[in-house]
């Protein structure tokens, strides 16, 4: 496989002109309403600047004006992708503030549907990468089985996208009665698609010429941009809150942190970002597997908690594995029944930060797919 190589030009032997071309924020490359600056010179890129700001709903301000409960709504609407993950780490936060450990049954429900919304996360992220490569199948092969995923979600809470369903002390309400045998249904599918994407996408050898040696993060840079999820593990770093900080009942399982290995380029680059992806959906499947055959029958699915939910004051931070990254809150209690502060960080807003790092020196047709490699949601960035 012909190896492709980061361009250098010295500016000072070569007189042309740049332009600078604005990419978005209407453009479907961009991945939702992010504009690209782009300097180029013919087509290479020589910088890129992100402008945000053009989703902002002003999340952490609203917070301060709602109910500790009334909240989770809002944190849906963030990256509205993997909604169950954004609720997991603000439900725990508070959770921990108020001193209670909620039923069983709860954690393993929560761990089921956490994995299950991050193989549907890691669907669309591979599925729209696939596009900005021009491959289209893909992208109607992966939404084909999220659709399963979501109508477990929509079941459990009544919504397919924005879910509200982990509620401060458990659920919203209960799982139905086949929960456990629709679940392994959708595992045994996701294996089968899976399989059909690698062999018809991912190992095809016009996606492997577009992707490989392309935007190419090594580790030490992924670790000082703070990047976190697919990104920085793409880099072959082997770090994953679940496994190195484990949170709620995430130490019961048997299950792998996939890194990239250089296997058909260089570590770190737009193919290793993709295929770690890829992999952890097989390891979100191990994971479900265990939960569905350890999870109780039987059990209450809400904590007995007073009408008006009143955290001592102080201060916490909890943060837990989205499937983007390492997602956080932090809250500042003044002992209220609305929260003084609430800081999310957005693992989208940290991961993007890193393109013009990774961009410059490739072609321009290069920079759209180092941008879906990113896997960005501009409702967690702007928030």
């Amino acid at each position: 496989m012909g190896e492709k190589k980061r361009i250098e030009l010295d500016y000072s032997k070569i007189e042309s002109d740049r332009m600078r071309l604005n990419v978005g924020p209407q453009h479907p490359s961009t991945h939702g309403v992010l504009r690209l600056e782009v300097e180029l010179d013919g087509e290479i890129v020589t910088e890129v600047v992100p402008h945000i700001g053009y989703l902002h709903r002003c999340f952490e301000k609203h917070a301060e004006k709602m109910t500790y409960p009334q909240v989770i709504p809002y944190i849906d609407r963030m990256d509205y992708v993997t909604s169950m993950n954004n609720e997991l780490p603000y439900v725990m936060a508070v959770e921990k503030m108020l001193g209670i450990k909620v039923p069983e049954k709860v954690e393993y429900i929560r761990v089921i549907m956490c994995e299950l919304n991050r193989i549907a996360s890691h669907q669309i992220a591979v599925a729209t990468f696939g596009l900005d490569a021009g491959a289209f199948t893909p992208f109607l092969y992966f939404f084909r089985d999220r659709e399963y995923i979501l109508a477990i979600f929509e079941k459990a809470s009544g919504a397919r996208l924005l879910f509200n369903y982990f509620w401060i002390g458990g659920l919203s309400a209960d799982v139905h009665p086949t929960f456990k045998e629709d679940v392994l249904a959708i595992v045994k599918q996701v294996r089968k698609t899976n399989k059909e994407i690698e062999d018809l996408l991912i190992y095809n050898k016009i996606f492997i010429e577009r992707t490989a040696n392309v935007g190419i993060l090594p580790a030490d840079v992924a670790i000082n941009y703070a990047c976190s999820g697919p990104v920085l593990r793409g880099s072959g770093v082997k770090f994953d809150l679940r496994k190195n900080e484990p949170y709620s009942i995430y130490d019961r399982f048997d299950f792998d942190i996939p890194v990239g290995m250089g296997e058909v380029g260089t570590v770190g680059d737009s193919w290793d970002r993709n295929i770690v992806r890829m992999r952890e959906m097989e390891q979100s499947c191990r994971i479900i597997e265990q939960a569905v055959a350890q999870m109780p029958d039987e059990g209450d699915v809400q904590e007995k908690l007073p009408k008006r939910i009143k955290p001592p004051k102080g201060d916490i931070y909890m943060r837990a594995e989205n499937p983007k990254g390492d997602l956080g809150f932090y809250i500042v209690s003044n002992g209220t029944d609305k929260p003084e502060r609430v800081k999310a960080r957005g693992t989208s807003f940290v991961n993007l930060s890193v393109l013009p790092e990774i961009s410059k020196g490739y072609m321009f047709a290069d920079l759209i797919l180092i941008l879906g490699s990113i896997d960005i949601v501009l409702g967690e960035v702007d928030r």
